[in-house]
């Protein structure tokens, strides 16, 4: 049975369960796990062959808490908390030991990142110890010390029998209700007119009202014949098994040399030795056998040299030992190396949980539980936003897309994790109707939702590769001089990957009304910086709207998050709305000149008055700009006067080279992402997925100052902002901080304390160029509100790598903190 994803067959007689979860391996258990645990009790689980088979039973069982962002901790820290209740729960034994990670750094580089992380930790209440060689010999006796600069060790880290550990989430979840079928193929699956989910197996079909999607690999094959977007590919992933040695003992600690591409664990009595190499095979999911419920691929002796020789380097006894097995099998990986999980956009109570890039063991219990509340809730009880399966545009779907990032996303796990990497795969995919003129200038591009966008400038004919650093990267000459420029004269930035949306309609008005807290009922041509909110009353937009019409808005947003925001807004336009919206995004090239000879500049080219009378701050006009009408907006995200023009595509050329022109003898330079994130950061613009989030409130942003609290229809999440506002200071707080001592750089997750205890973390930090060191935006909690006498009367430091600076904290900027120059 075949028939187009958009095609809605007719219902068929059925067995019905409420939720409905494909996946028997540890993303279906979990979820169902969870779900009973919530009192959901009509749940069943559909596993087309045995429990564990797929993926599941060929993971290494690695179980580490501590990560790079708070964010991913928090869902790591739980897997361990409930692996260790669980066979006192359920009775099924899980092989849970809390043996430890001991994580070691061959370079100064990978010591001062593993620093950092332990430094997260501190903020969960976890042990986190930097050691020295010598300590790290003495936990790990048979490894040679001489090769690394210091490690990491985590106790309370540890290690689970993967089978055992998803019969025992199969085990909870049996023992509260929900009923396992194995043995059950789905052979088609469809959305009936009434929307509810049907699926064809050998034993007759099966409906539901909701459906989970926690097959693995298989998840993208299954999602696509409903016309959803679950971008996942294949590849090989290796580990061999060694004869017993004599060192080994059932205490040892688990080995991680990230340096070497390699993790070492205690196998009974043996050591299993797997990696993360510095470049995958990936894995075309029609060269998988196709009747095979526990897939063994061959063995790849060449591939896995570099790793293996790396792990004989750090344990110089494993030369002379035995290979027991060779295993290598296949595993699912996203784009970005985060798994996917939540609602897929455009099909209601349809949910994703998969591609855990080999990591289903280490997140899979704490992402089980946030799916699980997020539809027994209706919506996302944390931030998990990052995740969020509506994060991805439609080509990232590319087969050929993914099999070539997928190859550098494997490796990308023991890789330096640096500030601004930039992935090398699958690049060029969508570029500008200005790129060739930026390149010619001696642009270094970097990647943002597959679009090529400027990120710092060299100059004409010089060297534009990337030097990182988490110190000084050698871009930072070249963007301080952009930010210099930005400050004294005029910069022009490329903003075509701007995501653009066309809200028309007779309720478009009152639907953005009702969608953001602030007020859209302006006159046209007014331009309004505002938020759309959950139900409670979290951040899930961050984004200007300009009124063209009376029946049409223009809503620009961020790139990296415009996919998600077509999701959110498309998920309540309904039958009520006579409301249409048209992703408009290849439609304009944006330019932005910005800067205090900007102006003059644009006085050049246009006969447009220009002055603070005729066009106001915040104001858009549609104007001439040589031969081109464009949509001209006078808004600034580095606090400085200027506008961002939306310029037709086809001439975006043209405009570009008469203000290139015209800027001659105005100074005026080409300036990169980098340099808007400087600048921004100075003036505590912010920005969404760092300092705005689903879990944020625009009073804790200190974006109160948005909010129209008289709107007659009021908005969605007003009644949670209202009891905040009445409870009077916030306990949560966005500050603005600027360290002492200009050497240390900031970039986001160090930690915050005032009076010595943590209080908080950074969401975004730089080096600001203007003020001679480093400051950034961060959240502060205080049980007793956040105010300005409890911020004044407090001795703040910021934690970076476990070193503490002496920082300055303001509720404001620390660059014009009235923000005038925007508005001269």
């Amino acid at each position: 049975m075949t028939h187009s994803p958009f095609v809605r067959p007719r219902a068929l007689a059925a067995r019905y369960h409420e939720i409905v979860i494909l996946g028997g391996g540890i993303a279906g258990t979990s979820v169902a796990y969870h779900l009973a645990k919530l009192g959901k009790k009509d749940v069943a689980i559909l596993e087309r062959n045995t429990l564990t088979s797929g993926t599941t039973w060929h993971a290494a069982g690695l179980i580490m808490q501590t990560r790079g962002t708070h964010s991913l901790t928090e869902i790591a820290k739980y897997n361990a908390e409930l692996y260790d209740a669980l066979e006192a729960e359920t009775g099924q034994a899980t092989g849970f030991k809390r043996n430890g990670t001991l994580g070691v750094a061959r370079t100064k580089d990978r010591l001062h990142e593993t620093a950092r992380n332990a430094s997260v930790a501190k903020s969960f209440g976890l042990e986190a110890h930097m050691i020295s060689p010598a300590e790290a010999k003495a936990l790990y006796p048979a490894i040679d010390a001489s090769i690394i600069e210091g490690a990491v060790f985590i106790p309370r880290d540890g290690q689970t029998n993967p089978i055992d550990t998803c019969m025992a989430l199969a085990a909870g979840a049996k023992q509260n209700g929900v009923r396992i079928f194995e043995n059950q193929e789905v052979k088609d699956l469809w959305r009936t007119p009434k929307g509810l989910y049907q699926l064809q197996t050998d034993h007759g079909v099966i409906e539901a009202e909701t459906l989970v999607l926690a097959c693995g690999l298989w998840t993208r094959d299954l999602a696509a014949r409903l016309g959803a977007r679950v971008p996942l590919y294949a590849a090989e992933h290796f580990y061999v098994v060694t004869e017993p040695m004599d060192f080994i003992r059932p205490t040892l600690p688990v080995l991680r040399d990230t340096d070497g591409h390699v993790y070492l664990k205690e196998d009974a009595g043996k050591l299993l030795i797997g990696a993360f190499e510095p470049w995958g095979k990936p894995l075309a999911m029609e060269s998988l056998p196709k009747e095979t419920a526990f897939i063994e691929l061959l063995e790849d002796w060449d591939h896995f040299e570099l790793p293996m020789t790396k792990a004989i380097e750090i344990v110089p006894g494993l030369a002379d030992a035995g290979i027991a097995k060779f295993f290598n099998g296949p595993e699912s990986f996203t784009p970005d190396l985060l798994f996917m999980i939540g609602e897929v956009p455009g099909l209601n109570n349809l949910f994703v949980s998969a591609g855990y890039n080999s990591e289903g063991i280490e997140y899979g219990a704490g992402a089980g539980r946030a799916l699980a509340e997020w539809i027994v809730a209706k919506s996302p009880q944390m931030d998990i936003s990052f995740v969020d399966v509506a994060r991805f545009h439609p080509f990232q779907i590319n087969k050929r897309y993914l099999h070539d990032r997928t190859a550098e996303v494997l490796g990308l796990h023991y890789k330096m994790h640096w500030p601004s990497h930039q992935p090398e795969t699958s690049r060029g995919v969508r570029k500008s109707a200005l790129h060739d003129r930026w390149a010619k200038l001696g642009a270094s591009f970097g990647e943002g939702m597959g679009w090529e966008r400027p990120m710092w400038f060299a100059g004409e004919d010089q060297p534009t590769n990337n030097v990182y650093s988490y110190d000084e990267p050698n871009w930072f000459r070249h963007t301080a001089e952009e930010c210099r420029a930005a400050r004294a004269d005029a910069v022009l930035f490329d903003q075509s990957s701007f995501g653009k949306h066309l809200i028309q309609g007779r309720d478009a008005c009152r639907f953005l009304q009702w969608l953001c807290a602030g007020n859209v009922d302006v006159p046209v041509g007014k331009l309004v910086y505002t938020h759309m909110l959950n139900k409670n009353g979290g951040i899930e937009t961050d984004i200007t709207v300009n009124r063209l019409s009376e029946t049409e808005y223009l809503i620009i947003s961020s790139a990296t998050v415009h996919p998600r925001d077509t999701a959110w807004i498309r998920k309540h336009i309904d039958a009520e709305w006579n409301v249409t919206l048209t992703d408009v995004t290849s439609a304009y090239a944006v330019l932005s000149l910005q800067g205090p000879k900007s102006r003059d500049i644009l006085s050049k080219v246009t006969d447009a008055d220009l002055s603070n009378e005729s066009f106001p701050f915040a104001t858009s006009q549609v104007i001439d700009v040589g031969y081109a009408r464009v949509i001209a907006n006078r808004l600034t995200y580095i606090g400085e006067l200027g506008w961002e023009l939306h310029v037709p595509t086809e001439m975006a050329q043209h405009v570009f080279d008469i203000l290139w022109e015209a800027g001659d003898g105005n100074g005026l330079r080409p300036a990169g992402y980098h340099a808007l994130e400087h600048l921004r950061s100075e003036r505590a613009y912010r920005e969404y997925e760092l300092d705005l989030t689903p879990v944020d409130t625009l009073l804790e942003a200190g974006l109160g100052f948005t909010i129209d609290w008289s709107k007659p229809c009021g908005f969605q999440g007003k009644d949670v902002l209202d009891a905040q506002k009445a409870a009077g200071t916030p306990r949560k707080r966005l500050l603005s901080f600027k360290l002492m001592d200009p050497s240390p750089v900031l970039f986001r997750e160090e930690l915050i304390r005032r009076n010595g205890d943590i209080v908080g973390y950074v969401s975004s930090g730089v080096k600001s160029f203007t003020l001679g060191s480093s400051i950034g935006l961060g959240y502060v909690k205080h049980a007793d509100g956040v105010s300005r006498e409890w911020i004044d009367a407090g001795n703040w430091q910021i934690e970076i790598a476990g070193k503490l600076y002496d920082a300055d904290a303001s509720l404001q900027a620390f660059f014009d903190p009235k923000g005038l120059r925007a508005k001269v």
